[in-house]
């Protein structure tokens, strides 16, 4: 991990899970144009570092495997206290099966990535935020889950799951801090142009301006929401 010195009290720290391509390299990209020390996080140090020297000066980079209890906790002890957690690690493994005939080791590998993966950076992550009074945390989700709740589309139905697993966490973690100063959302970035989804128009780095916008609310704004549109709560 490229090492992190000190910053003054005003440098809020974003830590992006899955920074090294698609949503999650725009997000912190975007972030660091607004003057967050960030920290690309991904599973292969060659990926991170490439990511954090494209960014550019200031920012930084270390491994963090959300299926692996140890390297989060190391990166955690490396990093230091986190301000800012965009959890958008994840993976799409069972496009165009259905619901009676995916096959259950790829629903498994999918809700241990995008469910328990982001669960265990949350526990890694968030209670220090609360021990400060202050954080804000993001949770890549998706129009899969119809919400918070309803018909969840059938045609990728393990990562549909996931990702209405992860809004249901959304709202339990944050109603567990509410008060506390840490705010906790879900987005629905919309169909990006991803390796997931290579034919949709919407960039990455419009998509990252809105999960930025929601990464950086101010106090008092509305927590433990599904955020779908390109615009962010207002107090």
């Amino acid at each position: 991990m490229m090492p992190i010195p000190d910053f003054p009290d005003e440098h809020r720290t974003a830590l992006v899970t899955g920074a090294n391509r698609g949503i999650g390299r725009a997000v912190a990209h975007e972030l660091h144009a607004r003057g967050l020390r960030v920290v690309a996080a991904a599973r292969r140090a060659e990926d991170a570092r490439t990511t954090a020297a494209a960014i550019g000066a200031g920012a930084h980079w270390c491994v963090l495997d959300t299926t692996d209890a140890d390297s989060i906790t190391r990166s955690r002890a490396e990093i230091g206290p986190v301000d800012v957690l965009v959890c958008n690690a994840g993976v799409l493994l069972d496009a165009g099966t259905d619901p009676l005939s995916v096959p259950l080791d790829l629903v498994e590998r999918t809700l241990e990535v995008n469910l328990l993966g982001t669960w265990r950076v949350l526990q890694a992550f968030v209670p220090p935020m609360v021990d400060r009074g202050w954080g804000r945390v993001v949770v890549v989700s998706s129009g899969t889950t119809a919400e918070f709740g309803g018909r969840l589309f059938a045609g990728t139905p393990g990562y549909s799951l996931s990702k209405s697993a992860l809004n249901g966490l959304t709202t339990l973690l944050a109603a567990q801090t509410e008060g506390t100063g840490v705010l906790v959302n879900a987005v629905n970035p919309g169909r990006v142009r991803t390796r997931m989804m290579p034919t949709q128009e919407q960039l990455p780095a419009e998509a990252a301006r809105f999960i930025a916008d929601t990464a950086t609310l101010p106090d008092g704004a509305p927590t433990g929401q599904f955020l779908t549109e390109k615009r962010v709560p207002t107090p």
